[in-house]
């Protein structure tokens, strides 16, 4: 098959780690669009790129590009994934995959109808690791599951000088910390643990109630001073869930824990062991049994088939996000190739998160369970 051609919507943090992934599998980058023509000349320049185009139907409208990177905030992903699937092309979209479950719904049913390839970004599934605790879960080694527990905490937006598109829900959508990052524990538990959940309580809340007016980069703070505005958005969540198999689980989500910059964790505790990890400790997977534990550190020549070909550096090279962004994004042109990569996530995995985000959403509002339907 040709050299992919694709082009990168979006020009922030998450737009540069797209266009390294691209290019690490072999695509070329043939064009960035960014917030505003001007804007998306100087990226061209920076990246070194031949096309910088003035807005989505020039993106579009380009004979030689077959993938389309949506980066933007989460506002426009519905309508640019869907024009970019509307023109032939396939689609990388970040999640949240759209602000409604309406929106949702219509993008992966058109993906599904255009039989195009369209993928969300669920790579936390592509740590060595996680593939080794699946293929453990799958094989029976933990039992039945008893209990599923776990958070996800950053600290970027712990102060009041910290703001971003992301806070404001006519950008990010009607929920912030648990749409952002809430959505990728549930995607990973649920993968992992083979079991959906059916029922959730949650609860959210705005601790820091006012933030500064400028928006900037995300992972970066305001000098003291200036004009402030009020937020609405939640820096908290807590969830709990009822699997369909009748198994509890709860999660935590935060962006405002000090020290804590990336830390998804999990455990998973069966009738026989229980199996946890860490992502800012992502080389090494935890079991724990009656009488003792143990860890499996990532290793090619160890463990289960998934695990050996993810592990890409030999043992004790660490791996990291990067590596895991990498190995979505050539799955993902493998599928383009009509391989079958497996537990690649598809625009049917965004529209699950956004189904739980908006239950969950619902709850923190009614202070009821509410049932996830599937």
């Amino acid at each position: 098959m040709p050299r992919l051609n694709i082009a990168i919507v979006g020009a922030g943090m998450i737009g540069a780690v797209h266009r390294r992934a691209a290019m690490l599998a072999g695509a070329e980058v043939r064009g960035v669009c960014a917030s505003t023509p001007e804007r998306s000349r100087e990226v061209a320049d920076a990246w070194n790129l031949p096309r910088a185009y003035a807005g989505i139907d020039e993106v579009i409208a380009d004979p030689q590009v077959q993938v389309v990177h949506v980066c933007t905030p989460n506002a426009l992903h519905k309508p640019y994934a869907q024009a970019a699937l509307g023109a032939g092309k396939h689609v990388v979209c970040e999640k949240p995959l759209a602000t409604s479950i309406d929106d949702a719904e219509a993008l992966a049913e058109t993906a599904r109808r255009t039989g195009l390839v369209a993928t969300v970004p669920f790579v936390y599934r592509y740590h060595p690791v996680v593939r080794e605790a699946r293929a453990r879960i799958a094989a029976g080694e933990l039992g039945p599951l008893r209990l599923i527990h776990g958070s996800y905490l950053q600290d970027w937006l712990m102060d009041a000088g910290a703001n971003n598109w992301r806070v404001d829900p006519r950008q990010g959508g009607p929920s912030r910390v648990f749409a952002d990052i809430g959505s990728h524990w549930c995607d990973l538990v649920e993968w992992v643990g083979g079991q959906r959940f059916a029922e959730v309580s949650a609860m959210f809340a705005t601790v820091v109630p006012e933030r500064a007016a400028s928006s900037r980069q995300s992972f970066t703070v305001a000098a003291s001073g200036g004009a402030m505005d009020a937020v609405s958005s939640e820096d908290v969540a807590a969830a709990m869930f009822r699997t369909s198999e009748g198994v509890l689980a709860n999660v935590t989500v935060s962006q405002v824990s000090p020290g804590r910059k990336n830390r998804l964790w999990f455990e998973l505790d069966g009738s026989r062991a229980s199996m946890s990890f860490d992502q800012e400790d992502s080389e090494r997977l935890w079991l724990g049994y009656a009488d003792h534990s143990m860890c499996f550190v990532r290793d090619p020549s160890a463990g289960s088939a998934e695990q050996r070909r993810l592990a890409v550096l030999p043992a004790g090279h660490a791996q990291g996000y990067a590596q895991c962004f990498e190995a979505f994004v050539a799955d993902t042109y493998a599928a383009i190739r009509g391989e079958r990569p497996d537990g690649l996530p598809t625009f049917d995995d965004g529209l699950r998160a956004a189904r739980i985000t908006d239950r969950v959403v619902a709850s923190a509002a009614s202070r009821r369970w509410l049932d996830i339907e599937e």
